[in-house]
């Protein structure tokens, strides 16, 4: 784990490029990681869209981890294909997919499924499909806590809307969903008072479902900022995705957070079209181009500025012309990890600088059998 080089291939001539590189030593290293900050790992739900891979869901399973989040239908599928035991949809199925999602529940017997709703318009439309299957359908209610994004207030509205779910016949109450990605203050001192500040109405909405004589609801909070604050809530699920792999956008907002990239694009230097430029095959269709530069950190190119990209190059202005060549191999670390997973089919897995195995992504597709 010391080795400046640890990233570099002994051989890149057969690897193609632009590819992802994953480092299974790192992800394990990741893995033990969190189960080290949240002490129980039946506290942790760890989310499988970063990676949407069978093989890292199958890491953490045999490191004691047995429940998963995903945003789509294909990850959980994915993860019944892996009996995985317990899986949240963390996603309100809406159109064709309340019927998939039913499906879904039908077609793996041994993994529980259960996913969110906000409004009682969703929780009317599923009652119904679970009683047209003769089955139960376990539900979370959404919680906006501040993002503003998805959810309902934790209010009266919210209360109503956990008491009508847990009366109605052929649904289950499971708790409470809380995602609070918008807190990302680079002080973590003040990123955890934010954290508290925006989850004390949520224990509020908990302690009032509790004097309706309902069984208290549990609760799943946070993503990967917030992890090292929920992970110490004895009574909540903590849900961090990007820990997995991790990137330089989170690496550089949060580096008191010890977890390490484990993915890395090798990318080649396509073309010097004149003096302090050099273009790499690494376009918008290889990596997340949502971010504003840098949308990668070079581990082995000093002093560069990235200042344009398209569908296949990526231009970046460079002060050395006596080192770099066209050909010639570099590596980067996404800036956002997530979105750059789902452009590629394979994950070229790399142990001891050396290729060792291609692992596919799964679920980076909106549809496979369901």
């Amino acid at each position: 784990m010391k080795d400046d080089h640890w990233y570099s291939l002994h051989y890149p001539e057969e690897v193609i490029s632009p590819s992802l590189l994953v480092y299974p030593d790192r992800i394990q290293q990741n893995i033990n990681t969190m189960i080290s900050m949240v002490g129980d790992v039946n506290r942790l739900r760890p989310h499988v869209k970063t990676y949407k891979n069978a093989n890292i869901i199958g890491m953490q399973m045999l490191s004691g981890i047995h429940k998963f989040k995903c945003a789509t239908i294909p990850e959980a599928e994915l993860l019944g294909d892996c009996n995985a035991k317990d899986v949240l949809l963390a996603m309100q199925p809406i159109g064709p997919n309340t019927k998939r999602f039913v499906e879904l529940i039908k077609k793996y017997g041994t993994t529980k499924f259960s996913t969110l709703v906000d409004n009682a318009k969703t929780v009317n439309l599923l009652g119904d499909l679970a009683k047209a299957n003769n089955i139960k359908i376990s539900l979370w209610i959404d919680i906006n806590n501040g993002m503003n994004r998805t959810g309902i207030a934790p209010d009266q509205k919210a209360l109503a809307l956990y008491r009508a779910l847990n009366e109605h016949e052929h649904l289950i109450a499971e708790g409470l969903h809380v995602y609070d990605g918008h807190l990302r203050n680079t002080n973590p001192t003040i990123r955890q008072a934010d954290c508290n500040t925006a989850f004390e109405p949520v224990l509020k909405l908990k302690a009032a479902i509790e004097q309706l004589r309902i069984p208290s609801p549990k609760i799943v909070a946070g993503g990967s900022p917030t992890f090292p604050f929920h992970c110490k809530r004895k009574d909540v699920e903590a849900s961090p995705g990007t820990t997995l792999l991790w990137d330089s956008g989170y690496g550089t907002l949060f580096p008191e957070m010890n977890f390490l990239p484990a993915a890395v694009l090798i990318t080649r230097i396509l073309s010097k079209p004149t003096t302090g430029i050099l273009c790499f095959d690494l376009g918008h269709k290889s990596i997340a181009p949502e971010m504003p530069f840098p949308r990668i950190e070079f581990l082995d190119l000093e002093h560069s500025k990235q200042i344009s990209q398209s569908e296949e190059h990526l231009v970046v202005e460079y002060d050395d012309l006596t080192i770099p060549e066209i050909g010639d191999v570099h590596y980067a670390v996404p800036k956002h990890i997530c979105p750059t997973v789902a452009k590629y089919d394979t994950l070229t897995v790399v142990k001891d600088n050396e290729v060792i195995d291609h692992w596919p992504v799964t679920a980076r597709t909106q549809k496979s059998t369901i």
